[in-house]
């Protein structure tokens, strides 16, 4: 078991406030990393559960739709002292149909959900490359990476850019000791899904299609992301971990 143990290590959690972040980040707390938490706004209740489990949490307050991700990974480092893991988890949607999807609506899910996860990628691989020290970098694709999807253009075009650039990030950087996989979660509930799940014939539809028969949840997604961040993983690279109770089987 000692090849999951992450202890002494600092990983990065872009929107560790609540739902998927704040169980990646404690996931992450529970194997013994020290967690450096992004997020727009205060993330107490992270902090209370992180610092629980004896690591230390640092608060970064960002907006990555505005703030440079070199600025936010200095600032990171300023308070951390080192980075060893970075999780492009914060991200955000927009739903319409695609005749009337408007071009702001695709710039802001694109500018957080893509471009600023290379960026921030891009900026943390410096730091390790810089230190001579290996690295793991998981971004958060979906399921929507590998299918179509209705009515989220610009959702369904940032995952499935994800898994391209994660394929890409670990061709590049593997010879820097850096693995760069992607973990795509399925129907989970969170606020992205809180509309699907108030409707009650799409909920329906939903769940008809996932053979474990339930919405999936934060705590889920931790062992994926345990394995993927630990020695454990070392030889795993430019891999997409679907975590979806079974949907893409389907």
């Amino acid at each position: 078991m000692s090849r999951f143990d992450l202890h002494g290590r600092v990983a990065m959690i872009t929107g560790s406030n609540k739902g998927l972040g704040q169980g990646l980040a404690v996931a992450l707390a529970e194997a013994g990393a020290d967690i450096v938490g992004v997020n727009r706004s205060a993330a107490d209740e992270t902090r209370s559960l992180i610092e629980a489990l004896g690591c230390r949490y640092i608060d970064v307050r960002a907006e990555l739709s505005h703030d440079a991700p070199a600025d936010i990974v200095a600032r990171a480092l300023e308070a951390a002292g080192r980075l060893d893991i970075l999780i492009n988890n914060a991200g955000t949607i927009r739903r319409a149909p695609a005749l009337e999807f408007s071009e702001e609506d695709w710039d802001a899910v694109v500018d957080v959900n893509l471009k600023a996860s290379f960026f921030l990628a891009q900026s943390v691989a410096r730091h390790l490359v810089e230190r001579n020290a290996p690295g793991r970098i998981v971004n958060i694709a979906s399921v929507l990476s590998f299918q179509g999807g209705i009515r989220v253009p610009s959702y369904t075009a940032s995952k499935s850019g994800i898994l391209g650039l994660t394929r890409l990030l670990a061709n590049e950087w593997a010879t820097h000791g850096i693995t760069v996989n992607a973990i795509a979660p399925g129907y989970m509930a969170t606020d992205n899904t809180q509309a699907l799940r108030e409707d009650t014939t799409r909920s329906a539809e939903i769940l008809g299609r996932i053979p474990a028969g339930r919405w999936g949840t934060p705590e889920d997604l931790a062992g994926a992301v345990i394995f993927l961040c630990s020695d454990a993983a070392a030889y795993v690279n430019g891999h997409t971990l679907a975590v979806d109770g079974g949907w893409l089987a389907r």
